[in-house]
């Protein structure tokens, strides 16, 4: 039986224009506790920042993060998948290019994002990759 990237995708995106400053982003990140957003222009998929993005392209490198827009950081025109692809394409995208996670894109829209997480839970519940996604985000304060 073929699982379809539908089957096994978070649903809902959280996005971001390209002019929003970076603050915006990870503000967004944070109370939607989740470590990437789409970026769009209109309803077209841009982008995708991450909050590794954020960290290594940014607060590593000294830059201020109220001053650097999301276009300037985020990785430009990201790999996409469609609800209806079978999992293991999805699968053998992200082995291919290295990624970690890839917006679901319907008819030209965001509707989801597929992460390794969202795979690991499909593909083998036990493993240690889908416990760790399955579990609730530490949302404690570091301040």
């Amino acid at each position: 039986m073929t699982e379809y990237v539908k089957d096994v995708m978070t649903p809902g995106v959280t996005a971001v224009r390209p002019d929003s400053s970076l603050v915006e982003a990870a503000r967004l990140m944070r109370t939607q506790n989740i470590g990437d957003v789409v970026v769009a222009e209109g309803q077209d998929v841009v982008g995708l920042l991450t909050d590794r993005d954020i960290t290594v392209r940014v607060v590593a490198e000294g830059l201020d993060p109220m001053a650097v827009s999301v276009r300037s950081v985020c990785t430009p025109g990201p790999l996409t998948v469609a609800p209806d692809d079978p999992v293991a394409d999805a699968v053998a995208l992200m082995r291919e290019h290295a990624v970690r996670r890839l917006p679901v894109v319907e008819d030209g829209l965001p509707v989801g994002m597929v992460s390794l997480g969202d795979l690991a839970e499909a593909r083998d519940p036990a493993s240690a990759l889908a416990d760790i996604s399955r579990a609730e985000p530490d949302t404690r304060d570091s301040g």
